[in-house]
């Protein structure tokens, strides 16, 4: 039997011991949330659980991994059949199964987000005449999107958002009544259809629900402060049946509620689990005293939170943050390179070194100083390799080749065929009666009769490419199956069409060693639509790229590093005048907490007094941000100018 008590701290024994019932843990920054929930898993297994009645629910697939490893090398491989993942993945997993129920069959297609928006935009356009005037699809996604997230009201959310143009919500919700029929139509779900329709089909199917309730005797969520008023719903419905949940989260560090995250989810869970036990873990594992004592204080002013103190573990050996004020942004680029030189003098990698910002238009002006100092750095932002234009066409091209073809994957390998544009694609998929099966010899012929002159070459080619596909069985060696159709025809067509083409062939190359030889290719499929968008920003975040990261605080988030720089910590920039004309300053604060607490060693706050416009070549001048004169001054260094 495992020594339970000498691995962890007194807190975490006993969360990771606790009896049944309904359990909130409330962890702090860098107090090992993830060495607590994967410890109870494994406690729960030695404890004669089985695995298969233990639900692990997680926000990222990669947080879901983590823990299955770690927990796996506690109790062994037989936790193979526990169900862990992100949220979507498990309703991904229910609805496989019950689809039916909800007007789905099983071989339903999970959208994409370039997929939905192109069903949206047909929407838009089929209804609107001047589209100059009118939102664009992505406004459009983004409101049906929060409107299914937060379960409210689209005609009000329309009515609530501000447009340029005046905007006829009767317009937005008949586009969202033909997107939601297009979907139908094609067999789709979008992203939040996963959760949507799962918990549509637990409501008006009892003994659905049942089965599931009934088999997971254990309910353990990671960063429940994260969850929207679904994922709540959800997880005391997959409860109820034992109660014996373990939600853990930190409810400081709750910053995502433009994705739909509920902060009352967290707050009120006392009040919807009676009797619950509240557990906190305060002990603090990353950081140095001199940064909790500001992270305590920056936290403090939020009326409505469960208080917590973190404690620090590392001794006291370190300067006090230092809070430097500069003139604007120009001086704040040369402290901050300043900063980056003395600290890789003292021996630091330049991976050891963040810089922190609350948007990203604040951090222009430093990236084009780092570049004339000729300071490497990676930029925490732009596109994953999963949404590039090249990994698309390689996702479509296995959609292609492994059976019953979507139309959406359809029209993107058309789109690749010289002469054919979209209304001639449209045309073949009709004559092809709206369906295409790659595995049936009939169907590739037929497809190959339709194709106009100009394709006919190129389409040989991958015709011939979905016949080895199938004949060699690549369903089952997907790594062959991409690197072929590199080889033979798509390397060619890259260097035709773009300037960075070695770069586009690295990346498909890379993506090609994604698929792990006997694993089919559908499961790698699901997997790469199953991502979420927290996944691949920490993807973009936990790339082993070296210099020093420039990052925006919500991408920061769940990483640390020795030296954290934190920009612009101004009003109206860092807490943002969008949050303040909201009129409500604490997302916006635990944001603030969540930068500091990024910091391991040293921190640094700049706080510019003026601001240039570049469009009106006027000056902005500013004000401190109320963070900082929320910290008493004992606890910091102050500085004017670069030093």
């Amino acid at each position: 039997m495992t020594d339970w008590q000498s691995l962890l701290n007194p807190e975490q024994f006993a969360a990771v011991t606790a009896p049944d019932g309904p359990l909130l843990v409330l962890a702090a920054a860098g107090t090992g949330k993830t060495h607590t929930l994967t410890y109870r898993v494994a406690y729960l297994i030695e404890k004669g659980v089985a695995p298969q009645q233990i639900l692990l629910l997680t926000f990222t697939n990669r947080a879901a991994r983590e823990m299955l490893e770690r927990a796996t090398k506690l109790a062994g491989p037989a936790i193979a059949s526990l169900w862990s993942g992100t949220f979507h993945h498990i309703c991904h997993r229910i609805l496989r199964r019950h689809a039916e129920k909800v007007g789905f069959t099983r071989s339903f297609l999970i959208l994409d987000r370039d997929d939905a928006n192109g069903l949206i935009n047909k929407a838009l356009k089929a209804r609107v005449s001047d589209l100059k005037h009118f939102p664009k699809k992505e406004v459009l996604a983004s409101l049906i999107g929060k409107a299914a997230n937060t379960q409210g009201d689209l005609r009000e959310i329309v009515e609530a958002t501000s447009f340029n143009d005046p905007v006829d919500p009767e317009i937005v919700l008949a586009i969202a009544r033909d997107y939601a029929e297009a979907k139908r139509n094609a067999n789709a779900m979008d992203f939040d259809d996963l959760l949507v329709l799962t918990l549509k089909l637990f409501k008006e199917h009892p003994e659905v629900l049942h089965e599931y309730s009934s088999r997971f005797a254990y309910v353990l969520v990671d960063e429940y402060q994260d969850t929207n008023t679904i994922q709540a719903q959800l997880v005391d419905m997959l409860a109820s049946y034992h109660r014996n949940l373990m939600a853990v989260g930190d409810d400081f560090q709750c910053i995502y509620s433009w994705r739909g995250a509920d902060f009352r989810n967290i707050m009120d869970f006392p009040k919807r689990w009676e009797g619950c036990e509240i557990i906190k873990l305060e002990r603090n594992y990353r950081s140095v005293p001199e940064v909790l004592e500001v992270a305590n204080a920056v936290i403090a002013g939020n009326p409505e939170q469960f208080q917590k103190t973190l404690r620090a573990v590392r001794p006291s050996e370190h300067e006090k943050p230092l809070v430097t004020f500069l003139r604007d942004a120009a001086e704040q680029s040369q402290f901050v390179i300043r900063t980056i030189q003395r600290a890789l003098q003292s021996g630091y990698a330049p991976t050891d070194i963040a810089v922190l910002y609350r948007s990203h238009f604040h951090v222009l002006e430093l990236e084009m100083a780092l570049r004339r100092q000729h300071l490497d750095y990676s930029l925490t932002s732009g596109q994953g390799v999963f949404e590039s234009v090249h990994a698309k066409d390689v996702i479509a091209y296995l959609r292609f080749c492994s059976g019953g073809t979507d139309e959406f994957a359809f029209q993107r390998m058309m789109a690749l065929l010289q002469g054919v544009g979209p209304k001639t694609a449209e045309k073949i998929w009709q004559k092809m009666g709206g369906q295409f099966n790659g595995a049936l010899e009939t169907d590739r012929l037929k497809l190959a009769s339709l194709m106009p002159k100009k394709a006919k070459d190129d389409w040989a080619i991958i015709d011939q490419l979905i016949g080895d596909y199938h004949a060699n069985d690549w369903e089952h060696n997907g790594n062959r199956a991409v690197s072929s159709f590199l080889d033979v025809w798509y390397e060619a067509y890259l260097q035709r069409n773009f300037e960075n083409a070695d770069d586009r062939c690295d990346d498909v190359a890379t993506l090609a060693a994604q698929l792990e030889r006997g694993k089919p290719v559908a499961e790698f499929l699901y997997d790469v639509a199953l991502m979420t968008n927290v996944d691949a920003e920490q993807a973009r975040a936990m790339d082993d790229v070296p210099g020093i990261r420039l990052s925006t605080v919500h991408q920061a988030k769940g990483l640390e590093w020795p030296i954290v720089i934190v920009l612009w910590c101004n009003e109206e920039m860092f807490p943002s005048g969008r949050s303040l004309k909201e009129g409500d300053d604490a997302e916006e604060r635990r944001l603030f907490y969540v930068a500091v607490t990024r910091a391991k060693e040293n921190l640094f706050l700049c706080a510019p007094s003026m601001r240039h416009i570049a469009h009106s070549g006027g000056t902005l001048y500013l004000k401190p941000s109320r963070f900082l004169k929320e910290v008493p001054g004992e606890l910091v260094t102050k500085r004017y100018g670069v030093y």
